[in-house]
């Protein structure tokens, strides 16, 4: 190995290993402790890390507030981070579908597109809820008895991708605008994406 990119990895290592111990003391700080398991805030949080790093997973974060009932916490949680996800999808296809296609389409396709979106959207969600899988959670209790509830979901960007496009072509079917622009769609929505650096 040569030796700039063995500094490299000791550099890296020293900076995850730093991560790890602020990330860990802020959400101590914070008050929040770990839920529906029997490890330790710690170990959790160490294996969450792992899984990001050795599987080329994305992190997506799920909030639920002002809860009682932990069963609605969990689905809130749950809801919350597949919405977020469908959100960046979308922004995501519309920036490219604006600044690829819209220069090239004749006519006005805006309210066309739209509806495209939205139905793109509201698929990706729905697609996407079957394949993150939560990493852990943390819990803070409230004042007045409620909950607060983060939970840290990962998602394998190859089975992110085959969401979006199942969302894609659910989308095409109800969408005239997208069957015109099948193939360049298409492309759009096979790209990965970093949910964290949206």
């Amino acid at each position: 190995m040569p030796v700039m990119v063995q500094a490299q990895n000791k550099e890296l290592e020293k900076q995850l290993k730093k991560e790890y111990k602020q990330k860990l003391k802020q959400l101590k700080k914070e008050g929040w402790q770990i839920y529906g398991t029997s490890r330790s805030l710690e170990v959790s949080l160490l294996l969450h890390y792992q899984k990001l790093n050795d599987d080329g997973s994305q992190e997506l974060l799920g909030t639920a507030s002002n809860c009682v009932s932990m069963n609605v916490c969990r689905q809130m949680a749950l809801q919350n981070a597949c919405a977020y996800y469908a959100s960046l999808a979308g922004s995501k296809l519309k920036g490219r579908i604006v600044s690829d296609l819209a220069a090239n389409a004749s006519g006005d396709l805006s309210a066309e597109f739209d509806k495209f979106y939205a139905a793109y959207e509201r698929l990706v969600e729905k697609e996407i809820k079957g394949e993150i899988q939560a990493s852990f959670s943390l819990l803070k209790k409230n004042a007045n008895g409620s909950n607060e509830l983060q939970t840290f979901f990962v998602i394998n960007e190859d089975a992110a991708t085959k969401a979006r496009i199942r969302a894609w072509e659910n989308a095409a079917r109800e969408s005239e605008v997208a069957q015109k622009y099948a193939k360049e769609v298409s492309d759009f929505i096979k790209e990965g994406f970093d949910t964290a650096g949206e």
